[in-house]
């Protein structure tokens, strides 16, 4: 294993730097996503080439984490890289540092692979299982992980055909799923991570599986995900989106309640 973690932050951080030079060159920093949500599909890849015994269990543990990988990472290109528009968080942070902007998106390139390393800690635990046989909490992990691909999918199209309406600039999505939370598609994605938890059920180490539902649910809902997303919105539709905070659930999806007075 010792081997296995060596290159993951080894060719992780060269992974890193080729796709910073990349950003460099179109002028678009948004492709700093791109390297956790892809990186964590080739070390999945890498953990699977460097197992002895590949089992039908295993496959398929790495093969949902792989679905997951590439729908993410294809949405991240088409909507944030290859866009044309840079994402207002890096504009944001560019502004900030300044001069000294150009270094510092660089460590945060790098710094992408600790999470890449974070989250491959459950994913590691639930395919390495050796045991191939079928136990109730896989299929319920199988349940999990298609649910919450999924209601991502769904919800981030619902928005997209939203916004692409002209009607509708400046105002709130709140309709399908986003009609019971702000941000559907963060608690799906929060959600995809309880499927390695129950993959990880009953092995050695099966509670170090909890970093990716802890994690995730610390990043989207305090650091990355929903504070910028609040900010923005609040920004540029003002009173409507005050009006959705007041009765629409932030993270957990549930029946949207009546307005402040």
């Amino acid at each position: 294993m010792a081997e296995y973690w060596s290159i993951v932050f080894g060719g992780g951080c060269l992974f890193a730097t080729v796709l910073y030079v990349v950003a460099l060159r179109i002028q678009v920093m948004a492709l700093v996503d791109v390297v956790w949500s892809f990186g964590i599909g080739l070390g999945t890849m890498l953990y699977l080439f460097q197992l002895e015994t590949l089992t039908p269990r295993s496959g398929v543990v790495a093969g949902v984490l792989l679905l997951w990988s590439l729908r993410l990472s294809l949405y991240l290109l088409i909507n944030r890289v290859l866009s044309g528009k840079e994402d207002p968080r890096y504009v944001h942070l560019a502004a900030y540092w300044g001069r000294h902007a150009n270094r510092n998106f660089y460590l945060l390139f790098l710094g992408q692979i600790l999470l890449v390393a974070l989250f491959l800690l459950p994913v590691t635990i639930a395919i390495g299982d050796g045991n191939p046989q079928w136990r109730w909490w896989d299929r319920l992990a199988v349940a999990i992980a298609a649910l919450s691909l999924m209601g991502e999918g769904v919800s981030d199209r619902q928005l997209a055909r939203f916004r692409s309406r002209p009607k509708n600039h400046g105002q709130v999505c709140q309709s399908g799923l986003w009609r019971y939370s702000r941000h559907p598609n963060y608690f799906f994605e929060w959600l995809y991570w309880w499927a390695f938890v129950f993959f990880a059920y009953g092995q050695s180490g099966a509670l170090f599986s909890l970093v990716g539902p802890v994690a995730m649910y610390l990043f989207l809902h305090y650091i990355t995900g929903i504070p910028h997303a609040e900010r923005s919105s609040l920004q540029s539709r003002g009173e409507a989106y005050r009006h959705y905070q007041q009765t629409t659930n932030t993270f957990f999806p549930w029946i949207p309640r009546l307005p402040q007075r």
